[in-house]
Parts: C-alpha cells; structure tokens; sequence
C-alpha cells in the first residue's frame, strides 16, 4: 500500500482518496517572468514522477499546477524590458512548456492563471471579510492571522513567537504586523482589476487558495509545491482557504527538498542558479531527469557537474543493456516489479526504484544470448523505467549523442563515415590507420564497441 510522507502530519501515511480510484492533485507552479530554473526542473519532475506512479497503479488522477502570471516581480520586469505584463507572461510560459517538455514532463490536466481568476479571488476574499477573518484598510485587505485557531500547523510556527521574532515587517494600515495581504490598492500605472476595494490586484497566498478550491472542490487529496512554499505561502492557503470554506482543506501535503550548490540553496538572490536551457546546452534532458530522481524527493538534491556525469554514465548503462534487443510488451514484471513497487509506495522512493532497474540490467546482460529471455527482461525494464519518465528513447539515438546534437563535436553522419573507413582498413589489414581512425574518434568522445555484428559506437 502507498504510503505518502505528510507534511502536516509529519509522518508517513497510507494514502487514502477522498473518492475511491481518484486523486485530486494541485500543485503551486512558476511565477512567469524569467527562464525556469534547476529547482523549478526538480518541482516538474518530482510531481510529473508522482502522477506516473499513481496512474501505473490505476487511479484517475486530475493533476492541476498553476501558473502565477500577475506579481510584484512580473510588474517590475515588464517595466524594466518596456514591455507589457502579458507579453512577458506569455513569452515565459512558452520557455516553461519547452523546458518542461524537453524534460518529459507530461502536461498537467489543468494550469490555470492567476489573472483568469480575479472573480473566484474577489468572491473569497468577501467570504473572508464576512466571516471575520480579513479586514480592508485604505484599499487593501489583509487577513487576520490571529482569527483562525490553527494557523501554523503545516509549519510549526507559534504566532507569538513570530509577534516576539519581529519577523515580519510592521505596516501601520495592519492591525497585527503578523497579518498578510490579500488584496493590493493597484498604484500608479500599475496593472489593476475592479473590486468592492477598489481597483487592485489579487495578493500571493489568496489566488492559490482560490485557484485551487475552484479546480479541484473545497477539500482534495494533495498540495505539492517546493519546501521553500511551506511557510509563508502553504501556512496562509490553510488559514484563507479553511477560513472561507470551513472545511478541511488538503489531506497531504507533499513538499520536495532544495537543490543546492556547494551546500548551499539555489536561488537567484545568491547567484547560484543554473537555468534549464543553460544545462541543456551540456547534457541530455533526460540525463536531467534522471539525476533528480537519484535523490529521494524530500532530501537535498546537490547540483554538480560531477553528479550530472555519474547520471549520464548511470543511463548509458541502461540504454547500453537495450541496445540490439527487441523488447516484448510483459504484463507482469515479476520480483523486479514487486521490489519496484515496493520502492515507490514508500513514499516516492526512486533512488530505491532505480536500483532495481540496475539489478534487472544485470541479469538482461546475463542474457544477451537467450533471445526469448532477453527480450522478456528489456520489456519489463522499458515499462518499469517508463513509469519514472526514462528510457523514452531510442537506445542507438542515445547512445550516439542524438539528443544532444547542440554540442556534439561530430555528427552522427560524419562518424559513421570514419567508422565505414575504419572497417575498409580493416578490411585491408591496414592496422595503423585502423587504430589511427579508432584514435580520431576517441579524441572526439566516440567509443567504438567491436564485436560479432560489426562496431558500434556511443558517444562518452
């Protein structure tokens, strides 16, 4: 049975749907106003990894990942490249869908925009006033942090240990320093909506909670998002959400670790971060992906060259074991397919997962010679591997750096010539230009493999 690590619980939970064979699954996505990240790749790949899972284990997932496409952020970058909000915001969630695609991420079900939910936002925040929880103050709203009973246990924060941390700046339009935004007095030139407040524009936390319970119901399965949302952000959707509606807002929430460099977070504030496009231009997507799911998905994921490296090796190896062989579509993988699942129902635990399809490249290359058995085992390794968004490729088209042709040194055409070469010298027991050509394209990161079907040949 699946157990999920709740953040609210702090425990594992055996997962249980509010409608049995469904899942209901929202996920906090990009604020669009710049290329995505390393860590935005992480949120991509763990949550598309999880939704994989539970439909290889046959729920009917509805997996929602918002897009925040109106915020402080947004407004100063448009003004900084003269252009308008929703060119800026349409030019990055087109970068966004391009990276994501690259990194086999399937689309989720649903992505709505913040700005395509300015009535739902409004409504909520009146429902919020009403029932006591929120106040206007010279166009604003701000929610009442001391007015909902339970406010901080998803983080664990005491409200007046946060009064007495001065933590939060004081803003004399508050009652309490601790109370936060929920409606901003649009300024000058500034991009605004109609509101019973004025015009101005939804805050952070409130468009997720509004977004979300109008997706998905007043009360859902799970919340994902990176651990940096935990608190604030996570700890203010319970407080609108459970104020508005008065029911139980999510059941689990799933938060992914940092990745981190030179131990510490990535992020733009430190100058730290590598976006996608830039490690593309390095390594395969799938070498990406992969590597985030060496790490289990609520620890910190550390980004080096070197780990990228081992990725890489880590999937030659797998691809390498497919190569030549014909897999059969198998039902039932077996004992590799219980430990598998095993893996994964403990919370998403793919470094588990992957050694399992290690295991089972051993004994496919253990029979290599045994066709029946051999294509038996590449299928179940294909279908396994599929379930973690790898080896969506063709082994040869891997293997010969066809995914990356952005830096290759040679292309695929130019070293099947010098290979063609190679075999005519050979062919003429002229062993000096033989190795001469072997030593071009090793010079050139090409490993030529000789056996009893010809030369074949990856790329290092």
């Amino acid at each position: 049975m699946l157990e999920i690590y709740n953040t609210l619980s702090r425990k594992k939970e055996p997962f249980k749907t509010i409608e049995p064979g469904k899942v209901s699954l929202y996920v906090c996505g990009m604020t669009v106003y710049d290329y995505c990240h390393v860590g935005h790749a992480r949120v991509m790949v763990v949550f598309d990894t999880v939704v994989r899972y539970l439909r290889a284990s046959d729920y009917d997932v509805t997996y929602v990942r918002n897009i925040t496409d109106i915020d402080d952020k947004i407004i100063a970058r448009a003004n900084e490249n003269g252009e308008s909000i929703t060119a800026l915001t349409e030019r990055c969630i087109g970068y966004m869908n391009e990276d994501s695609d690259a990194l086999g991420v399937i689309r989720p079900d649903r992505e709505p925009k913040a700005t395509e939910h300015i009535e739902q936002i409004v409504t909520m925040i009146n429902r919020l006033i009403e029932k006591d929880h929120a106040y206007a103050a010279n166009g604003d709203v701000y929610y009442k942090v001391n007015s909902f009973e339970h406010y901080g246990k998803l983080s664990g924060k005491n409200i007046e240990d946060l009064r007495s941390g001065e933590r939060v700046a004081i803003d004399e339009a508050k009652n309490d320093p601790l109370d936060f935004v929920l409606w901003k007095a649009a300024k000058p030139n500034e991009p605004g909506w109609d509101s019973p407040w004025g015009v101005g524009r939804p805050g952070w936390h409130i468009e997720c909670s509004a977004m979300s319970t109008c997706e998905l119901g007043n009360n859902f399965d799970i919340h994902g998002g990176g651990q940096d949302l935990q608190f604030p952000h996570h700890e203010n959707e319970i407080a609108q959400s459970e104020g508005a509606t008065g029911e139980h807002f999510a059941n689990y929430w799933m938060h992914n670790g940092f990745v981190r460099v030179d131990d510490e977070k990535m992020s733009k504030s430190l100058g730290n971060f590598f976006t996608i496009r830039d490690v593309l231009k390095r390594y395969p997507a799938e070498v990406i992906r992969y590597f985030i799911l060496t790490s289990q998905y609520r620890s910190p994921l550390n980004y080096s060259d070197d780990h990228l490296d081992n990725a890489k090796s880590a999937l030659t190896r797998l691809y390498t074991a497919l190569r030549g062989i014909k897999a059969n579509e198998v039902a039932d993988g077996g004992e590799y397919e219980q430990r598998f699942r095993t893996a994964m129902d403990d919370d998403f635990n793919t470094p588990v997962a992957l050694s399992v399809l290690f295991d089972l490249t051993r004994e496919l290359n253990a029979n290599r010679n045994d066709q029946n058995k051999a294509a038996e085992l590449a299928g179940i390794l294909k279908r396994l591997s599929n379930i973690l968004g790898l080896l969506a490729n063709d082994p040869e088209q891997f293997l010969r750096g066809e995914a990356e042709q952005g830096d290759a040194s040679l292309s695929t055409e130019q070293v099947q010539k010098y290979i063609e070469q190679r075999i005519l010298a050979r062919q003429q027991k002229d062993w000096e230009e033989s190795d001469r050509l072997r030593d071009l394209l090793t010079e050139q990161g090409i490993i030529l493999e000789d056996n009893a079907e010809g030369t074949s040949w990856r790329r290092k």
